[in-house]
């Protein structure tokens, strides 16, 4: 089946907006718990706060670690999808807008890693350039190079090594010697100090982690799945659509009761380190992936079918400005934990710093709620935007 522009209007997909709201919430509480890629914590008061702050570490990186990532990710293909097909509709080729549109996203992000070093967005903009040639793929080759790139080809080119060469060493690209010069500046250093650090080593970092721990080709699987979800018409209440997200539901569910005790015990039966590590960041990537089509599938079902949709649609005005709540708490969360800001680094454990990310999204939240009674867009959005028709009325 060749590309062909929808025959029906992209409305705007509410649920859509409600996950991408649960995404970058779930965010937001994995980077203050880690202190914003700050990896320094206080010796615990009590065993019992080191047992509680330890609990409470493991369950938020088992509920939210990846998985909220994937939704993002999965959001950003679908709203390229959307972005494209209208413009295709109007007989326009979005194709180039796009790519201005990355090199936009790209200047966003390294606004943000003077900030913060772990910022996406520059990543984002490589990856949304890298599917361009997908958009207008037919079916067949849409849905071939979403199944390659979510088979982590790297992780697979360095088992075959492996298993060629047992001496084979795995993946390293340097990503761990670059983030810990990093630390002295958010330790000791001023935010000039942290914005020099960010882009100097924050840049190439984000993008070395990436490749050597699977996620550069999983945010690439996973553009192209939400572009083909969009051309599905999948989010849409339409046809037998709830019906394919139930199954959806159960076999994701199904999936990751397989994959997460595979996960636990399939590395450890490795003797070769390279097919070892390797082995390791696929099945931690699919356990993440089915649980994250759990939650999505969960939220889908319960938004069309039942009355949680009452509570769910006041999580939307929160999905609605994501670049602007991802913007900002990077500075929220710099100010908070580094040196130059109020240094909490040194006070605050896990559980306390995950109390703090509840805080910022909830005054986040708050914000959304009274900027968009006045605005159609929030404030990074707009700006986005406008600047993506710069040239035209």
């Amino acid at each position: 089946m060749s590309y062909a522009p929808s025959l029906k209007p992209n409305t705007r997909i509410d649920v859509a907006d409600i996950l991408r709201g649960i995404a970058i919430g779930g965010i937001v509480l994995i980077h203050f718990i880690e202190h914003l890629n700050f990896y320094l914590f206080p010796e615990p008061s009590t065993p019992f706060m080191a047992t509680l702050n330890q609990n409470v570490w493991d369950t938020t990186f088992f509920l939210l670690a990846g998985k909220m990532y994937a939704i993002f990710s999965m959001l950003f293909g679908l709203s390229f999808f959307i972005q494209h097909d209208n413009q295709a509709q109007l007989g326009v080729d979005f194709r180039p807008r796009f790519l201005w549109r990355m090199v936009l996203l790209m200047m966003f992000g390294l606004f943000d890693l003077l900030f913060y070093n772990g910022d996406i967005l520059t990543l984002y903009a490589v990856c949304g350039v890298l599917v361009v040639p997908f958009v207008r793929a037919n079916n067949r080759v849409l849905v071939a190079a979403t199944i390659l790139f979510a088979l982590q080809p790297v992780e697979i080119a360095y088992i075959i090594m492996g298993l060629i060469d047992p001496t084979t060493t795995s993946l390293n690209l340097g990503s761990g010697a670059l983030f810990k010069a990093i630390l002295p500046a958010q330790a000791e250093g001023s935010i000039v100090d942290v914005a020099i650090k960010g882009i100097q080593n924050g840049f190439p970092v984000n993008f070395l982690w990436a490749i050597e721990h699977g996620r550069f080709t999983q945010t690439i699987f996973l553009f192209l799945l939400g572009i083909y979800l969009g051309r599905r018409r999948l989010f849409y209440d339409e046809g037998n659509n709830v019906a394919i997200w139930k199954r959806v539901l159960v076999g994701s569910l199904c999936a990751f009761a397989v994959l997460f005790p595979l996960y636990k015990v399939v590395p450890n039966m490795i003797d070769t380190p390279c097919i070892k590590e390797s082995v390791k960041v696929m099945l931690n990537m699919w356990k993440n992936f089915a649980m994250m089509l759990f939650y999505v599938s969960g939220v889908v079902v319960l938004f069309y079918r039942t009355t949680a949709k009452n509570f769910l649609i006041k999580i939307a005005p929160y999905g609605k400005m994501s670049l602007t709540n991802y913007l900002s708490q990077s500075i929220i969360g710099g100010f908070v934990f580094y040196n130059w800001g109020l240094g909490l680094y040194k006070y605050s454990g896990h559980t306390s710093s995950l109390m703090l990310g509840v805080l910022c999204v909830a005054l986040q939240y708050l914000f959304c709620r009274w900027w968009l009674k006045s605005h159609s867009h929030g404030p990074f959005e707009a700006l986005w935007r406008k600047l993506t028709w710069i040239d035209k009325r």
